[in-house]
């Protein structure tokens, strides 16, 4: 079942400030990349390579880079007019921003049933994707078995 990964997933990998954010999200890394289901979109990778430079300055902007190239291995989903309406169509049913409603509407043309994400409300289930906050206590990548099917 392959998994969306949104911006601040990616992110806390990286933080050091945030050490209990950080584990999780390196566990929840390691498993997409073991099983291979690990999904991005573009925009994800955009607003990694931005909030990464803006939090580690400037010079952190080659190894910014570096990650990304390797995230380019989930061939992440382009914005394109498809995903636009999709995402229009999810802002208006699911009230959520038009950046979130991006982030949705990729992980809907990837197939994904999982959104890890601590932006949108946990447990929310929109057009069949599920939000999982893995920041959340026993929502560990083993728990995905038991995570309920949109």
């Amino acid at each position: 079942m392959p998994v969306f990964v949104d911006t601040n997933v990616l992110i806390y990998a990286l933080d050091p400030r945030f050490p209990e954010k950080q584990g999780v999200a390196q566990d929840w890394l390691k498993h997409c990349w073991r099983e291979r289901i690990g999904r991005v979109s573009v925009q994800v990778l955009n607003e990694f390579y931005v909030n990464l430079v803006r939090i580690n300055g400037g010079n952190f902007g080659a190894r910014a880079r570096a990650e990304i190239r390797q995230l380019m291995a989930w061939h992440p989903c382009a914005i394109d007019g498809a995903l636009v309406e999709t995402a229009w169509g999810i802002a208006d049913e699911a009230s959520v921003s038009h950046w979130d409603a991006l982030i949705i509407a990729a992980a809907i043309h990837q197939d994904c049933e999982i959104l890890l994400s601590e932006d949108l409300q946990h447990g929310q289930v929109i057009e069949g994707v599920r939000v999982v906050n893995p920041f959340l206590d026993n929502h560990a990548p083993d728990s995905l078995t038991s995570i309920p099917k949109a």
